[in-house]
């Protein structure tokens, strides 16, 4: 065999590898605490928000524009967690959302009690992520903080966050937006701690957070989780 066959068996074989790094994805169910802040358990799950088991699911939406969670540009119906929410509430989430009760500007939340047996979660927050166009992962630092104080303030002791930005089709940076998640989700915390340590609170202590992924994005964002524990434990 001469060099140059040996040189384009290598580069053959570099090709495959990279592409089945590329197409391997973690099976759904699977879940890895990626570690622990202040005695939150930060808990990696691939899984739809219409499944997930935590007492309080949030979920996050932006602002309506007709057939968002269902063009081509977003996940397919079967990989597409909004899809499968929308699914389990019989069309009420486009329903809302269509009608205007619920706008989806930044930061805005609606809480809703799905109907019995629709969904695992009792309850259903929904956060606005506004005008598709102007989003940036900043954003999302503030929305894990309102989830998480909203769960707080809920009397719930874990819920499952889907920032859903793959579900409505914007290719954002996984790791960077789960680790701003978390960090939200750290500063509402603290907070709330020291309202309790001032005698200004009697929320029940967060214990733990399930932070969704799909299949294809679960290790890429656990990487993005474990960087915001880390370094939120070296403050």
């Amino acid at each position: 065999m001469n060099t140059l066959n040996k040189v384009y068996i290598i580069v053959g074989l570099m090709f495959s590898i990279l592409s089945f790094a590329q197409t391997t994805t973690t099976a759904i169910g699977t879940s890895k605490t990626w570690g622990t802040v202040d005695g939150i358990s930060m808990v990696g799950l691939v899984q739809g928000p219409s499944s997930a088991d935590a007492q309080l699911q949030v979920a996050c939406v932006f602002e309506y524009t007709e057939g968002d969670i269902f063009n081509a540009q977003a996940l397919p119906a079967k990989l597409n967690g909004l899809v499968h929410l929308d699914e389990a509430l019989k069309g009420e989430l486009t329903n809302i959302r269509k009608a205007g009760q619920f706008q989806g500007h930044s930061l805005e939340t609606i809480l809703i009690t799905p109907p019995a047996g629709s969904m695992s979660a009792k309850k259903l927050l929904l956060i606005g992520l506004g005008d598709r166009n102007k989003f940036t992962p900043d954003l999302m630092t503030s929305v894990g903080e309102v989830a998480a104080s909203e769960a707080m303030r809920l009397g719930v002791t874990n819920f499952a966050f889907a920032s859903d930005l793959k579900d409505a089709g914007i290719d954002s940076p996984t790791a960077l937006i789960a680790g701003n998640v978390v960090r939200g989700i750290v500063h509402a915390n603290c907070s709330e701690n020291y309202l309790k340590e001032h005698k200004l609170s009697t929320t029940k202590k967060l214990e733990k957070v399930y932070l969704l992924a799909g299949p294809a994005f679960f290790e890429t964002a656990g990487g993005g989780i474990a960087d915001a524990i880390s370094e939120a434990q070296k403050k």
